[in-house]
């Protein structure tokens, strides 16, 4: 916002008035004000400010203007809100001035309005130019007046003019606006006064007016709505109009207030006074497969004559634009649902009606749209979308049950069921659906069955049993007979059996409880079977076996410890050493018949609690347990010394082996000695055929712990009557007699028997020999100590003794080879004497022999040096002559490819010269051109002279010839 600036109050009315309009540019509104004050004293000023906005925050910036007569000038961005903008311009001067005090009048120009005239409206003389008005306030009369230009209007002293001469309304073509309290005018248009001259105006009415010439506005009239172009109304659009008064149309159409039709286009709408523009409808585009939906808001009649009421929704699927009329309204644009042939409509009735197809429908009847009915289908308002439902495809190999299926009258049939079978594609009508889904039609090998059972009574007019039980057990291992056609009543819960080769799907009162397979069983496996109605267990084995309708599988339960021994898949051979092993994560499947193996030279006993007898296989054999049938558990002694119940066992093993024990033994003089023992065993079985032989191995649980305390209370029997230097010195002898005994001969027996079950020791070792007191232990080791001192010297002086011994023989042998050796030198020595008398005669012989047979030599070696010398320099002189050839060869040739290429290149050059000239002749003929050429062919010599010379062509002798 500019500061507020003042005119100079010195200057004359007019001068003021220049300056103000020379401040104020381009107005968009004036607000003018005149303020008498008391006692005639007139003070003069013009105040102006600029601002984008009016508002009351700018206006209190302005309480220090005080002007008695003056003009505020304002800018505005819009001119929508002037009439508010000229009331905040009112309060801004309530605040420096009394609101008695002051009148405010407005002139506004609009977008095509020329600046309004700007003078000081208390001169006399006003010029009004062309197409411009003022209004005269009579003062005596209150009357005001119009004033038309062009003119010039001098101003009496009792009339006021009440605002500068202000430019006429214009409306141009297809424009409009519309003026609030119009003057009253008549058949002529011509304006109406009363007796008083003041213009009658026809109160809170309105006037629309067109294009015409410039008119004014009387005082009282106002513009409520500026110059406006006309609305145009394009295709496929309308307006929505509203009648406000009962007034009858030019079409001779009476309208009564709050009618509502349209105005469709193409076209433009004159606006009037008693109607008004409620909204712009556009034409809704109905493309293929679609429909819009719509509704009536008001009872009457839609574009197709069909007569609606309030609140009806109907559908409209004529392809093209759709413009709905004024009492309907669009809902939705409904898209077509696509059917093909694996998709359909899933849809509901909301009421009764009548379908696309002609077939009545009540409310909530719900019914299915396939592509046989149409391609595609567009719901109806009284119609609900449930889902599209997919289709049901069936192969050959495939069936379904479909539970409460719809029957032929289309009603569905609650409780019922329905098999279908492929090959075959259908949908599921409402209500229906699938149990268990899409399932595989049964093909059974001939290794397999199924067993049925009866869900209601039927005629079973398909199979019957091939066979009753006891033919089935019979002919287990064949394959299953072919059932023959007849008709069998099927009562509820009745189970039954169906063996392949076969293609079966299960009817609707039949269901399939399990699929039976043949279990191949080698000989040596098989399985606990149980008669699900008697409920005998028996075990099949060796053979396949097909589970009948009456029979299952039967899980033999094992003790704990039996379970572990199994499952720890010890050797009871050679893991007899390991105590306890890890148990593997695969349990055992107690359906199958559980096995054994019994290794060499072991026994297994088996009892059989429902015959209440035992049995003993003997290895190596495989143990098959009946269903009835359970291991003999061995808890066998270990450890040392022995404590009872460390080993477990199923196997008894026969030896021969070992065990060993650790015993206490006291002596006669109270030494008490613990002793290591171990003992030779086997068990003497002389017919395992004999089953009294065989169960007395087991007769015994425990023997090893039996045997061991058997033989410790023998030895200590027999030690605790000796002395311990005597059991000391015959440990062996005492124990064995004690543990095996004399015979009639009195000497110690070779084993010791247990009649019991047959145990024999054949031997027995002792391992080691320890005092418990520790007295006698250290007094028997101070004995040993001195014993093995005493045995050291002994061995000391012999090893001794032996040494010089064997240092004398070795100095006699010394001096018996000392003199053979010396022997050996003199004969050496007289060898060599003889040897040298020989060669000494050979000397002074071979001299004379040897300085001529050197002479030759030197002789004959100087001859061959000779010819070597001359062989070697006739080489060298053809080297050399070889040589200078080659050398004087390569230089010819090298030459001669130098003169070669050097004539290739002034021949090259030679050429690209004959072609580069060529060239230049051919361009500059070229250039020169034929006609030109021709010319200079019919010219004279001296023309082809200076042609040629031009050319650059000379002679031997002359420039040219």
């Amino acid at each position: 916002m500019l500061p507020p600036e003042r005119v100079d109050p010195r200057l004359s009315s007019s001068s003021q008035n220049q300056q103000a309009a020379s401040l104020c540019s381009s107005p968009d509104l004036i607000v003018l004000f005149k303020v008498l004050v008391p006692e005639g004293t007139l003070q003069k000023s013009v105040g102006r400010f600029r601002i984008n906005r009016l508002d009351d925050k700018n206006s209190k910036a302005h309480q220090n203007i005080r002007c008695l007569e003056g003009l505020f000038v304002m800018n505005l961005k819009s001119d929508e809100d002037i009439r508010s903008d000229l009331k905040k311009a009112e309060r801004t001067l309530s605040f420096c001035l009394p609101a008695e005090s002051f009148t405010i009048f407005m002139s506004r120009r609009g977008g095509n309005h020329a600046p309004e005239m700007e003078m000081q409206v208390d001169s006399s003389i006003i010029r009004i130019p062309p197409h411009h008005y003022i209004h005269v306030l009579d003062q005596n009369t209150n009357i005001a007046r119009v004033e038309i230009g062009p003119l010039t209007y001098i101003r009496q002293d009792n009339e006021r003019v009440l605002f500068p001469p202000v430019r006429m309304i214009m409306v141009p073509p297809r424009h409009y606006c519309v003026v609030s309290n119009p003057v009253a005018r008549d058949d002529d248009n011509e304006a109406l006064f009363d007796q008083s001259g003041q213009a009658k105006l026809r109160h809170a009415d309105l006037e629309i007016r067109l294009t015409q010439d410039p008119f004014p506005l009387y005082p009282g009239e106002e513009i409520q709505k500026d110059v406006t172009p006309l609305q145009i109304v394009y295709p496929d659009t309308a307006l929505r109009l509203q009648a406000l008064l009962d007034f009858e149309d030019e079409g001779r159409v009476k309208r009564v207030a709050g009618d509502e039709w349209l105005f469709e286009g193409p076209g433009t709408y004159i606006p009037r006074k008693e109607v008004v523009v409620l909204e712009t409808i556009k034409a809704t585009v109905i493309r293929e497969n679609q429909a819009i939906r719509l509704r009536a808001r008001k009872e009457g009649k839609d574009r197709g004559g069909i007569q609606r009421v309030t609140g009806e929704e109907w559908l409209v699927s004529k392809v093209g634009a759709y413009l709905p009329g004024a009492h309907e309204e669009v809902i939705d644009i409904v898209n077509a649902f696509i059917l093909t042939d694996k998709k359909a409509l899933h849809v509901c009735a909301l009421r009764p009606f009548k379908d696309a197809g002609g077939r009545d429908r009540r409310t909530g009847e719900e019914w299915l749209v396939t592509m046989a009915d149409r391609e595609a289908h567009i719901p109806s308002v009284a119609e609900q979308v449930v889902g599209v439902v997919d289709v049901t495809t069936l192969s050959s190999r495939q069936y379904c049950v479909i539970l409460d299926p719809v029957g032929p009258d289309g009603k569905p049939q609650l409780g019922q069921k329905k098999v279908v079978k492929g090959e075959r594609s259908f949908f599921l009508q409402p209500g229906e659906q699938l149990e268990n889904g899409i399932q595989n039609v049964y093909v059974l090998s001939e290794e397999e069955g199924l067993v049925l059972r009866a869900v209601e009574a039927f005629n079973d007019a398909e199979y019957e049993e091939a066979a009753d039980d006891e033919e089935q057990e019979e002919l287990a291992h064949d394959s299953a007979k072919r059932s023959r056609r007849s008709g069998i009543l099927r009562r509820p819960g009745d189970r039954w059996m169906l063996r392949g080769p076969i293609e079966y799907v299960p009817p609707a009162s039949v269901e399939v409880v399990l699929t039976q397979r043949a279990i191949p069983l080698d000989e040596n496996e098989g399985i606990y079977v149980r008669d699900i109605k008697t409920g005998k267990v028996r075990a099949v084995i060796g053979h396949t076996y097909m589970l009948n309708q009456d029979e299952e599988l039967w899980e033999k339960e094992l003790p704990s410890n039996v379970e572990g021994l199994l499952a720890s898949g010890i050797d009871p051979l050679a893991d007899r050493s390991t105590r306890h092993a890890n148990v593997d994560g695969c349990p055992r499947d107690k359906t199958r018949v559980v096995t054994f193996r019994v290794p060499h030279n072991a026994a297994v006993q088996v009892y059989d609690y429902r015959e209440k007898k035992a049995r003993v296989v003997f290895g190596p054999e495989l143990v098959m347990l009946g269903p009835d049938e359970q291991f003999t558990v061995l808890s066998l002694s270990g450890d040392k010394p022995k404590r009872a119940n460390i080993i477990k066992a199923i196997c008894l093993l026969l030896g021969p082996d070992f065990f060993t024990d650790v015993i206490t033994i006291e002596t006669a003089d109270h030494a008490r000695l613990q002793i290591q023992l171990s003992y030779n065993w086997h068990f003497d079985v002389k017919n395992p055929a004999d089953p009294a032989d065989a169960a007395a191995l087991f007769s015994v649980p425990d023997f090893v712990g039996d045997a061991c305390k058997a033989i410790a209370s023998r030895i200590r029997g027999a030690v605790a009557s000796v002395q311990f230097d005597d059991f000391h010195k015959n440990s062996i002898r005492i124990i064995c007699s004690a543990v095996f005994g004399f015979d009639e001969k009195l000497a110690v027996r070779t084993s010791l028997h247990f009649n019991q079950n047959n145990l024999v020791i054949s031997s027995v070792d002792i391992q080691s020999v320890e005092p418990v007191d520790q007295r006698t232990r250290d007094a028997l080791q101070k004995s040993v100590q001195l014993a093995i001192e005493i045995t050291t010297n002994s061995q000391e002086a012999a090893a001794r003794h032996e040494a010089e011994r064997l240092e004398q023989e070795a100095r006699g042998k010394l001096e018996r080879q000392k003199i053979t050796d010396q022997a050996e030198a003199e004969r050496a020595r007289k060898e060599l004497l003889e040897l040298e008398a020989l060669s000494a005669s050979v000397e002074s012989t071979g001299a004379a022999k040897a300085e001529a047979q050197s002479q030759a030599e030197a002789a004959r070696i100087r001859g061959e040096a000779a010819v070597n010398e001359a062989k070697l320099k006739a080489e060298a002189q053809r080297i050399e002559a070889e040589a200078e050839l080659q050398r004087l060869a390569k230089a010819r040739e090298q030459e001669l490819s130098y003169k070669k290429e050097m004539d290739r290149m002034e021949v090259e050059k030679q050429e690209q010269l004959a072609q580069l000239e060529s060239q230049r002749f051919k361009q500059m003929m070229e250039s020169l051109g034929c006609d030109t050429l021709k010319e200079i062919a019919r010219a004279g010599p001296e023309l082809q002279v200076k042609m040629l010379q031009s050319l650059g062509l000379k002679t031997g002798s002359g420039p040219i010839r």
